[in-house]
């Protein structure tokens, strides 16, 4: 009976646990870390760049050998190079703070993380913390909540009453777009997590092994799915808030992809009939679009044709940000004018002060050039069909993990899209969660193709 019990909590709290004993202190040090990281960035900075350092130190070995990692080293020399003839130096010196450090930290969370069960916790992790973000927004827009100096310098975040901008839900982030950037990695998490429970509890079992180890699950199976689906409502009622286009459109996109990958062809119906209907409201022929506004707020579709706010200056429209970011890099095509640039060159032109060009590929292919720009690309592109190969044709992934997998496919895939009409560069948490994502599936892939590798081998 002893025994029994022992093999229970064994297959129960694996989360605990990391297949590498030497490593146990680093990864509880960064659970530990993600945990507080929205919350307390400076504190969850030190916890994950102490799981950063000593991995490092204690897998050094296996990190040099991991063939993308060269792909990244190249790509730090680029950026580099491209600092040594920027318009403006000191500028350009400060952005690479947005790079390499990041590509250390990438390097050693692939290694540190490296199965299935690391991504549920990761998962149970971001999500569970996205619920007081968002409760935090919700005070920010519907009861005046706002912090002093002194709150700022402790937290390293303060809230504006009403939001930032005023009216649209920014809670512990800058901006409202930075924090539709997080909810968005967030709420895609949580629907991964919320399919494998709901999937789990259609599932009776003679055994707990094929149950997914959440940590509510030790508790009650229904507590944690009630839990999840409070988590996933939470998170896709902040990013409404947001007021982000780009949000909603991947939100809906990412709803799409997974009722697709379970074969709810009901719920595809549903969600593009929804979308279809908001889109008509807002950009159908007048006689059209007045029939379906009837039925549509227009919170959403005087959002989406910009009707909101009809009278912007050219200069803050994206169209005017991407054409002006792709003549700097026909300008200079092969080392870009330099991180941090755009800013002021933008500024020089306009006269009107703009953070980033809200598109990553055409902010980098103007500041760092066209090589650097592919060659990031490439190594994303490389790990993402790595990931998918996995997915599709590895004989060691087992079909419960599959799930958890995909839904770290799909943040990758919204990642990208996100950063097609904004830059989630410049938040330290939002940057941190996007290098983590990415790490994480070069991580597990990396352990499973060596597991194929040595099946092939044997048999």
């Amino acid at each position: 009976m002893t025994n029994d019990k022992e093999q229970m909590t064994k297959y129960k709290l694996p989360f605990l646990r990391h297949p590498d004993s030497k490593l146990q202190f680093l990864w509880s040090s960064a659970q530990v870390g993600l945990l507080i990281f929205p919350l307390l960035p400076l504190w969850g900075s030190v916890l994950l760049g102490v799981a950063l350092l000593g991995t490092w130190l204690i897998k050094y070995r296996s990190i040099i050998r991991q063939p993308h990692n060269l792909g990244f080293t190249l790509l730090s020399i680029l950026l580099v190079i491209s600092t040594v003839f920027a318009f403006d130096q000191k500028e350009a010196v400060l952005g690479l703070s947005n790079f390499l450090p990041f590509i250390l930290f990438f390097a050693a969370f692939s290694v540190l993380i490296q199965t299935p069960q690391q991504l549920r916790q990761v998962s149970w992790i971001l999500v569970s913390t996205s619920v007081l973000v968002v409760l935090i927004g919700l005070g920010q827009l519907f009861f005046g909540w706002s912090t002093s100096q002194y709150w700022e310098r402790i937290f390293g975040w303060a809230i504006a009453s009403g939001g930032n901008p005023p009216g649209r839900m920014a809670s512990t982030f800058m901006y409202a777009n930075t924090l539709a950037g997080y909810l968005v990695i967030a709420f895609v998490l949580g629907l991964g997590l919320w399919l494998e429970e709901y999937r789990n509890s259609k599932v009776k079992t003679q055994n707990s092994r094929v149950i997914s180890y959440s940590p509510l699950r030790l508790f009650s199976p229904t507590l944690s799915l009630l839990f999840l689906t409070l988590v996933v409502i939470v998170d896709f009622v902040g990013l409404i808030l947001t007021n982000s286009r780009n949000a909603w459109a991947i939100a809906v996109f990412a709803c799409l992809v997974y009722a697709l990958y379970q074969g709810w062809h009901f719920l595809v119906a549903g969600v593009t009939a929804i979308a279809t209907t908001i889109l008509l409201a807002a950009f159908a022929p007048q006689p059209i679009a007045e029939l379906f506004r009837k039925f549509v707020p227009a919170y959403f579709w005087a959002r989406l044709n910009d009707q909101m706010y009809p009278d912007r200056p050219v200069a803050l429209l994206r169209k005017t940000q991407w054409q002006f970011a792709w003549t700097l890099t026909q300008q200079r095509p092969w080392t870009g004018w330099g991180l941090r640039n755009f800013t002021q060159l933008y500024q020089a032109k306009m006269h009107i002060w703009l953070g980033h060009p809200h598109n990553f590929f055409l902010m980098l292919s103007a500041e760092t050039g066209l090589p650097a720009t592919f060659l990031f690309c490439a190594l994303l592109g490389w790990i993402f069909i790595a990931g998918m190969q996995l997915l599709l044709n590895s004989k060691t992934l087992k079909t419960e993990d599959r799930l958890i997998f995909f839904s770290y496919q799909v943040v990758f895939g919204v990642w990208v899209l996100f950063n097609t009409a904004d830059v989630t560069l410049f938040d330290l948490r939002l940057n941190t969660l996007s290098w983590l994502i990415i790490a994480a599936i070069s991580g597990v892939v990396y352990r499973y193709s060596q597991y194929d590798k040595f099946i092939a081998k044997h048999i």
